[in-house]
């Protein structure tokens, strides 16, 4: 049984989700109440509040603070080719298949600080592809789409990085892909002029457009099961028959409506394919 501080902790976690959805319109009410509730707490040590509950007058009260609410809340974590065999599987047996299109669009939700939709479009480049795709990258975190927007990455993570690309199979060197100064890689305007920064929620907007490709990584395990249904459902809808779905290595379409619209391209990997009748 629930002590009495763990009862009012969540009390207290409640109240912040429900000002931040009536004020604001975020609404977190979904997801996955461990980490929910550590990351409100995370927000209250960031803010200089006492308590939970210290968070409510301010949420209702001071716009300023949404950016900070929503960098902690949402999670903002990426990198360059993370997960490189993901990357390797994509470029050897997805992006074949996208070549015989004459056009693509590719979807990639919950794009954080851009590093993902970078390494894409990276890939596609090598593949001869990116001239004719536009990549959508979405996130709810406006401070984390501007700073996408930049393309500025650390200097010093870029060793890091060039290991990751080798092993997701690249060709060049990724050194080709930036500008260095001043401690910092700026990215190739080639890069950013087929990539799509915007703002959209997954938990209430509608689909974004019809696209050839989703990628989703690592956002869905901090949803509750209903809104990882919900989710994959839009992914669905979004997706043209044939169109390819890519997930985080601790998410799966479990038991979801969407599931029997997909087959399997690697299990392990979290690829899939869309197959039978378009929504």
């Amino acid at each position: 049984m629930p002590s009495k501080h763990e009862r009012t902790r969540a009390i207290e976690v409640d109240l912040v989700v429900e000002a931040l959805a009536r004020r604001h319109g975020y609404d977190f009410s979904d997801y996955a109440k461990a980490s929910l509730r550590r990351r409100v707490a995370a927000l209250a040590v960031t803010l200089g509040c006492p308590t939970i509950s210290d968070l409510l007058p301010r949420l209702l009260h001071d716009e300023a603070i949404l950016p900070t609410v929503l960098s902690t809340l949402s999670v903002p974590v990426t990198e360059m080719f993370r997960d490189p065999l993901v990357f390797k599987a994509i470029r050897e047996h997805i992006l074949p298949v996208l070549a015989t299109y004459p056009r693509l669009n590719i979807w990639q939700a919950g794009s954080a600080t851009g590093e993902e939709a970078y390494s894409l479009a990276i890939m596609l480049e090598e593949a001869g592809l990116l001239h004719k795709v536009q990549i959508y990258a979405t996130d709810i975190n406006d401070a984390a789409m501007a700073k996408a927007e930049e393309g500025i990455l650390p200097a010093d993570q870029i060793a890091k990085y060039e290991d990751a690309y080798r092993k997701a199979g690249g060709t060049r060197t990724l050194a080709q892909y930036f500008s260095l100064g001043y401690g910092f890689a700026k990215l190739s305007a080639s890069l950013k002029d087929h990539i799509s920064f915007a703002h959209h929620n997954l938990v209430s907007d509608g689909v974004f457009c019809e696209v050839n490709m989703v990628i989703c990584r690592n956002v869905l395990i901090y949803f509750d099961k209903s809104l990882q249904d919900h989710v994959l459902g839009l992914f669905e809808a979004s997706l043209s028959r044939g169109g390819f779905l890519c997930l985080g290595s601790r998410e799966n379409l479990g038991g979801s409506a969407a599931a029997h619209h997909f087959t399997p391209l690697d299990r392990e990997l979290r690829l899939f394919k869309k197959s039978g009748e378009a929504s």
